[in-house]
């Protein structure tokens, strides 16, 4: 390729994708995912605010 011969070659190329599938939130995995995030997000709130309870606790 040389001069003008590669850069047509080069913007004559597709920028197209396939189109990503929509995700179903009735799939069994990704609602599972779901619930143990959402779990673990309220244990760690939860141990947040018992250390917190806590570290108060110890200045009474």
């Amino acid at each position: 390729m040389s001069g003008a011969a590669g850069a047509d070659r080069l913007w004559g190329m597709t920028s197209h994708r396939a189109p990503k599938p929509v995700a179903h939130p009735s799939r069994p995995v990704e609602r599972a995912v779901t619930v143990g995030l959402v779990l673990a997000v309220l244990a760690g709130v939860g141990w947040i605010g018992g250390m917190i309870y806590t570290v108060a606790g110890w200045g009474l």
